[in-house]
């Protein structure tokens, strides 16, 4: 507002703060409010004193009417029923009316009361063998409604009296059904006897009693029987309980029972199958559960409630004993009977194992939690012991019970229901028969998959490699999804995969670990000639399924599986990165033991292993870490091309030698050899340096015999010399540290320790040399045995390994697993024939042999005897115990003998080779790493790879000459040319493209004359250069070329 000139208009303004009229308008809201809230909390106090003085008048009243009605009852019938006969159950009379009207199972005159009845009816059943006439009179039906509801009332009592004296008369319920005179026995007979199938009122009094959750209160009886009787053999203490519990489970809601379907919670499998050891303490009543076709009922509830319900399960009984377990393993007891019926269905064998599979998983999570918490503490606070992690650990009894339940005869009797239709499938027709096959092979391979992740048992494996036909089974199954593209179908059907998972990852986390065993125990002559355990082309087509599965899992699916996540799209994500995870470690180990197979012997080209993505941009990807492909290298390194690994490989070693400034040039380390003591001044000089200095450049000076350093400067050349020779001086097994197999490879001497003091450092110090040699790419002749390149990786050795260490013993294995003749039978075999997995066939007993816990080594005429097991010499070997004898013994011989020197011989080794390099590679191709091809020096390949100088090209007429020469050399005077001109008499592993610097023939002389021409040809090993002189004739050049190579002369040519 603009000034107007009139200065009397002002704003007027209250120095009074705020209206006193606003405050008390607050002030009045905020009383109205509170008195509000008083009269809604005053009427809600009266309602309740009025809803308790009603409740409580009600109890006061109806507590009056039941003390007036039991003094009525007692002077019309007695305290003690004195007055009681037939006629007061009949419909008219007033007994039972007021009976079940007073009746209080905590007051014990009650109690009595009711156990003089119950007596009174047994004696009654004992003499007239019905109740029927004793409740309903002459006819049953014009009062049914009314006897009905008398005869349900009186069972349901009849039980809740029991129920609720449980803990006070627990030792008559744990007493042999011969006392019968006991009360708590009277009341459970009755309960029983008013149940018969024959009675009119049965299906009517059980669907009462069901509504109840009677279940509920049966679980809590048994647990008390349980804890009464100490020794489950007692089972007739039992008796009534089964007895009534026997009466109770054929009311299943089919005809011709006619009792609703009752909710999960609340059923007998949720309440009294999760009972610890149930059908040890009820016999009888398992007995009826699966032979009269009650268990296809349950079994078939059970399958359905655990997929649609989550909670069912009661209560754990305690920390060890949850009800998943327990459950698990009464269900295990259930099916062992039930699949060994001759009558048992598919649907019956389908729906055991979807039920045993959740529960196993659910074990199998428990375990994996209870393990992951303990590392968590043990890493949070140092090493505990087991007594002092607080987790839940199963029961010892229970955890026993599930395992050998899942015996031998229970998975054979499994995968025959499952499988044994297909023998009559002609019956169905072809959708039929497709659909069923995938439900048989999705419910075998789930059950299979979570019981083999949940105990580590070999015994699963031995059987379903050869007591059952699953290979053969699921090979066909897998290649026949693989050939028609059905492994859709698989996805669509599964019970337990997600929808979102491939459908090739059930059948093949089975079929892998089964199939990799059965390799482990096949001889050369059974895969080769027999083509067992499948026919080469086979395996040909399973190694094509392997690549792409694991090409799948590893490049494709991860990106899939992020933009799933980011778009919240799988449900079963964790569980389906499970399965994958396991099936990338199964597969991979399969590929590599057929690529194992292949390197032996091939029968299918080795591209069929690589997969169809690798390229030069993969391979850049691969050289860096943390990237997809880099992973596929170390998870699956077989899936990329060899020589694409070794570029990886060299590249990796390029780039660590760059950054630890090898390629310097200054040197720190030099080393005067002696050529006569090479090994003593190596080990001397080499234990004096660093590791860092272990990865830099060492120059090395010769001196000769005559204590004269030899000519020549060390620019890579002689080292190579150096390395190539005391390698060679080393390893010769004369040298004690190491000793030759019958092939002629070498592995580490067991009793090194006999021979050499210090003999354990000695052993660092070859790893060292043999890890600089790869280090700085020298090739050296070292062969060795596969069984100790397995230990540079870092594996573990077993059974199918000992060929590597003593073919002929394994040959003799072999022979005894197909011939089991025990006629002369060599000494040295007989534990060998108890390291077969096939001791079954035998019908002796191993026992007899006189074999024991033991082995004898002879080391240089010594006889040591070695305990396999704590006081092992005692311990006899027999039909049980044989297996584990086996792997005691095998990994005794390949792996324990040489633990110390191989865990020496590692320390040195990865002071410069890392672990990761070294697992990209599987042992045949490792040495090819360290010795390179054993073929012939290809000199077409060097001759393509070679630089000319000093005035000579690739068509003058003495270069044509020498390459003819070397040409018509032998292989031994080829590898002495190339340690004459390299200082390594192998080439380059890729071929001498790679040989750096390349490869150079350069003239020597000016001018042709004689002088010039009786030279000899000399080399600089440094810059990989021949130095030969213009001879005239191919004569003249071969015997001066001859004369060079072989004069022996170290660098004095030089």
């Amino acid at each position: 507002m603009f000034f107007s000139g009139d200065p009397s208009t002002r704003k007027r303004v209250a120095l009074g703060g705020r209206s006193t009229k606003e405050n008390d308008r607050q002030k009045l809201l905020e009383q109205t409010r509170l008195e509000r809230e008083r009269r809604s909390w005053l009427r809600k106090q009266t309602s309740a004193a009025t809803k308790i003085q009603k409740f409580y008048r009600g109890r006061r009243d109806v507590e009056a009417a039941h003390i007036q009605t039991r003094e009525q009852f007692y002077r019309n019938y007695g305290k003690h029923c004195e007055k009681v006969d037939s006629t007061c159950f009949c419909p008219d009379s007033a007994f039972l009316r007021q009976l079940l009207f007073f009746f209080n199972a905590n007051n014990v005159g009650d109690f009595k009361i009711l156990v003089e009845v119950c007596r009174f009816l047994q004696q009654y059943m004992q003499e007239q063998g019905n109740f029927e006439s004793l409740f309903s009179g002459m006819d049953y039906f014009s009062r049914k409604a009314l006897v009905d509801y008398r005869v349900k009332q009186l069972a349901y009592t009849c039980i809740q009296a029991v129920y609720k004296n449980r803990c006070k008369f627990k030792n008559q319920l744990s007493t042999s059904f011969k006392e019968c005179s006991q009360p708590m026995v009277l009341l459970l007979d009755t309960a029983a006897s008013l149940i018969k199938p024959n009675l009119p009122w049965v299906c009517k009094t059980v669907e009462y009693l069901l509504q109840r959750n009677i279940f509920a209160n049966f679980r809590e009886i048994v647990l008390i029987v349980q804890e009464s009787i100490k020794t489950a053999s007692c089972s007739e203490f039992s008796y009534p309980l089964e007895r009534l519990l026997g009466l109770m489970i054929p009311h299943t809601g089919h005809m011709p029972c006619s009792c609703p379907i009752v909710d999960p919670r609340w059923s007998f499998s949720s309440q009294l199958l999760t009972i610890p050891f149930l059908w040890q303490l009820f016999p009888h009543l398992k007995e009826v559960f699966v032979t009269q076709g009650y268990g296809k009922h349950y079994v078939n509830q059970m399958a359905l409630c655990m997929k649609s319900h989550t909670g069912v399960l009661p209560k754990d009984i305690s920390p060890e004993f949850p009800g998943y377990a327990c459950l698990l393993g009464n269900t295990l007891e259930t099916a062992v009977v039930v699949l060994a019926q001759a009558d048992c269905s598919f649907e019956m064998a389908t729906d055991l194992a979807t039920i045993l599979t959740q529960l196993l998983e659910a074990l199998a999570c428990q375990k994996k939690y209870n393990q992951e918490n303990k590392e968590s503490s043990i890493s949070d606070e140092g090493a505990i012991a087991d007594d002092d992690f607080m987790g839940t650990i199963l029961n010892k009894d229970l955890e026993q019970q599930i395992i050998h339940t899942i015996t031998s005869g229970f998975l054979l009797q499994l995968i025959n229901v499952l499988f044994g239709w297909m023998l009559h499938a002609r019956s169905l027709n072809h959708e039929q028969t497709d659909e069923r096959l995938v439900v048989a092979v999705d419910a075998a391979c789930a059950f299979l998959h979570v019981a083999l992740d949940t105990f580590s048992l070999d015994q699963i494996l031995i059987v379903l490699a050869y007591r059952t036909e699953l290979v053969p089974v699921l090979w066909n199954f897998i290649k026949w999804c693989h050939e028609n593209d059905k492994w859709p179908s698989l996805t669509e059907h599964s019970q337990y995969l997600g929808g979102e998972a491939p459908g090739w990852l059930l059948p093949l986390s089975v079929f892998c670990p089964v199939f990799k065993l059965m390799l482990m125990l096949t001889d050369n002559e059974e895969f080769y000639e027999h083509e067992k355990p499948l026919p080469l082309e086979d395996v040909r087509c399973l190694v094509v399924i392997l690549r792409q599965a694991l090409w799948q899992l590893l490049w494709v699916l991860p990106v899939l599986n992020q933009v799933k996540a980011a778009k919240n799209l799988s449900n079963n994500r964790n569980h389906s990165e499970m399965l994958q995870h396991k099936v990338i470690m199964e597969a991979s180990q399969l590929l590599s033991q057929l690529l194992d197979w292949n390197s032996r012997r091939q029968f299918i080209p080795p591209s069929i292993f690589h997969a169809d993505g690798i390229n030069e941009t993969f391979i850049a990807q691969a050289m860096l870490e943390n990237t997809r492909a880099d992973d596929i290298l170390r998870q699956a390194p077989f899936l990329i091309p060899f020589t694409s690994r070794v570029k990886i490989f060299t590249s990796q070693l390029a780039s660590h030698r760059q950054r630890q400034g090898s390629q310097s040039l200054f040197t720190r380390n030099r080393f005067r050899i002696r050529r006569d003591h090479i090994l003593e001044d190596a080990y001397n000089q080499m234990n004096k340096c660093s590791e860092e200095d272990l990865r830099g450049l060492i120059r090395v000076t010769f001196i000769n015999e005559f204590g004269v350093e030899e000519a020549g400067i060390d620019g890579g050349g002689i080292f190579k010399d150096f390395m190539e020779n005391i390698t060679r001086a080393a390893f010769d097994c004369q040298y004690g540290l190491f000793k030759e197999t019958s092939d002629h490879l070498l592995y580490p001497n067991p009793g090194s320790g006999l021979i050499h003091e210090q003999h354990l450092q000695f052993f660092h110090f070859l790893g060292t040399l043999l890890g600089k040699a790869m280090y700085e790419g020298v090739l050296v002749d070292i062969p060795f045995a596969t069984f100790f390149l397995s230990k540079l990786k870092q594996k573990h050795n077993y059974l199918n390994d000992l060929p590597s260490l003593d073919p002929e013993l394994y040959r003799h294995l072999i022979f005894l697993k197909v011939n089991l003749i025990f006629g002369e039978l060599l000494l040295v075999c007989l534990y060998l024939f108890l390291m077969s997995p096939f001791v079954q066939n035998y019908k002796g007993n191993l026992s007899e042999l006189e074999l024991y816990f033991v082995i004898v080594n002879n080391e240089y005429g010594e006889l040591r005897e070695e305990e396999l097991v704590p006081n092992g010499k005692d311990q006899r070997v027999t039909n049980e115990n044989a297996i584990a004898f086996v792997r005691l013994v095998a990994n005794q011989r390949l792996n324990l003998q040489i633990r110390q020197q191989s865990v020496h011989f590692l320390r040195g080794f990865h002071q410069l080779i890392r672990k990761e390099w070294v697992d990209m590679f599987n042992e045949h191709e490792l040495q090819l790493l360290i010795s390179g091809s054993l073929e012939s020096l290809d000199v077409d390949d060097l001759r393509d790879n070679t630089n000319y100088a000093g005035g000579y090209h690739k068509d003058h007429y003495v270069i044509e000459m020498f390459w003819e020469v070397l040409k018509g050399f032998s292989l031994e005077n080829q590898k002495k040319f190339l340690k004459f001109v390299t200082g390594c008499s192998r080439g380059p592993l890729l071929g001498f493209r790679y040989l750096e610097p390349a490869f150079c023939i350069q003239r020597t002389a000016g001018t042709v004359s004689d002088e010039e021409l009786n030279r000899l040809p000399t080399s600089a090993t440094c810059m990989n250069l021949l130095k030969l002189p213009p001879y005239t004739s191919k004569e003249q050049l071969e015997r001066k070329l001859f004369y060079a190579i072989n004069a022996d002369a170290g660098f004095d040519l030089s």
